[in-house]
């Protein structure tokens, strides 16, 4: 079946895909082809059945085809998709994120996290009238040019590189764009203090701070990772999560700042689809719960729990493999070849992975305790096999 489908595909889409990470060109076989989720499952065409740790690259906080949010989208629908003009929903949804989010006074929706990083950069370089913006080796920040040349040069978690790249471009600095979290290059935490350090080497070079919490915002805790590590930004990035499965995207700050968006300003940023009510309404439903619902900490538990039992397990075989996680978020690495193994692997035992050795793995509020131990039963099973 995914053969067929993939041959079809491939006549009309580019490389028979939408996004190239769903390519599984690595793997020396066709993608999975899914045709619906429910809770901490996706089913594929032919039906089998995975425990998904991809849950749409994270956006899947309170598991697939969740009551609330799906109950509220058709609703939605029946009444039109999108007009162009103002609606309330839109309100709605902007002041959920910023009762969550202390540093973020105003928002603006987009449609994506790559828009809503585009107008966070435009935002910053018009601000403080200056053009440079520093980012990180590893990091990701959307498939736009600015952000994809070069991909960032200064380590993170070195903050003397920082501080010398910084005081190296200070003339021209408009932004330092930072992950709280890496995400893409596996899950890397901040050191204890380098966030902060961060934001001191902004005040003191008199540039902006903007985290990028496309996927960390609302994952690692409700009020995002400047709420998990106590640090105010002065720009803040939304996707994934906000938009209850489907797409969308914001970025906030103070009053100060996001004054000077068109209308009220004059650095232009727009969208048709922006804020529309279909994905207003879905987001709206998402934060309710979360906030209502509070799994943030069972989440974590779990989280720790099942990376806990594959490190032990490893460490006994003598399988060399590197694991990191935080909150909801955690990440498995190997050595040479065995992530294509440990990978097809896995899909033959119905575990569902982001198909790509540098992206990161989740949870949701839908996986259950047995999940997580039937999850960590195969995973094992899998390393064990893959010596």
């Amino acid at each position: 079946m995914d053969s067929e489908l993939f041959k079809r595909a491939i006549k009309h889409l580019v490389g028979g895909v939408n996004s190239p990470v769903r390519s599984f060109g690595c793997f020396g076989r066709p993608p999975v082809f899914i045709s619906r989720g429910s809770g901490g499952y996706i089913f594929d065409e032919k039906g089998k059945k995975y425990l998904d740790f991809c849950l749409s690259f994270g956006a899947a906080i309170l598991g697939h085809a969740y009551k609330d949010v799906t109950k509220e989208i058709i609703r939605r629908a029946g009444k039109g998709t999108s007009f162009g003009a103002c609606t309330r929903s839109e309100a709605e949804l902007a002041e959920l994120i910023a009762d969550a989010f202390p540093s973020v006074e105003k928002v603006r929706l987009t449609n994506s996290g790559t828009e809503a990083v585009m107008g966070a950069v435009r935002l910053a370089r018009a601000y403080k009238n200056r053009e440079k913006i520093i980012m990180f080796k590893g990091s990701y920040h959307g498939s736009y040019d600015a952000v994809l040349s070069g991909r960032g040069r200064v380590p993170f978690n070195d903050i003397e590189s920082l501080d010398r790249e910084m005081h190296r471009v200070r003339r021209d600095l408009a932004a330092v764009l930072i992950e709280p979290v890496m995400a893409n290059c596996g899950v890397v935490p901040p050191l204890d203090g380098y966030l902060a350090a961060v934001a001191e080497l902004c005040r003191k070079y008199g540039c902006l701070l903007i985290f990028d919490e496309v996927v960390t915002g609302f994952r690692v805790s409700y009020s995002g990772a400047q709420g998990y590590f106590g640090i105010v930004p002065d720009l803040t990035c939304f996707g994934k999560i906000l938009g209850g499965g489907l797409p969308v995207g914001a970025f906030g700050g103070n009053k100060k700042i996001m004054g000077r968006l068109s209308p009220e300003g004059r650095v232009y940023q727009a969208g048709t689809f922006s804020g529309n009510p279909l994905v207003a309404g879905a987001g709206i439903e998402t934060l309710r719960a979360l906030k209502e619902t509070a799994p943030y900490e069972k989440m974590g538990k779990r989280t720790a729990w099942l990376c806990g039992m594959i490190t032990e397990a490893a460490k006994k075989k003598d399988i060399m493999i590197k694991e990191s996680h935080i909150a909801s978020m955690f990440s498995l690495s190997f050595s040479g070849n065995r992530f294509k193994k440990f990978y097809l692997a896995l899909l033959k035992n119905g575990i569902y992975f982001s198909p790509s050795p540098f992206e990161a793995e989740f949870l949701s509020a839908s996986h259950s305790d047995s999940d997580i131990d039937r999850a960590a039963e195969k995973i094992i099973k899998t390393l064990a096999n893959l010596n």
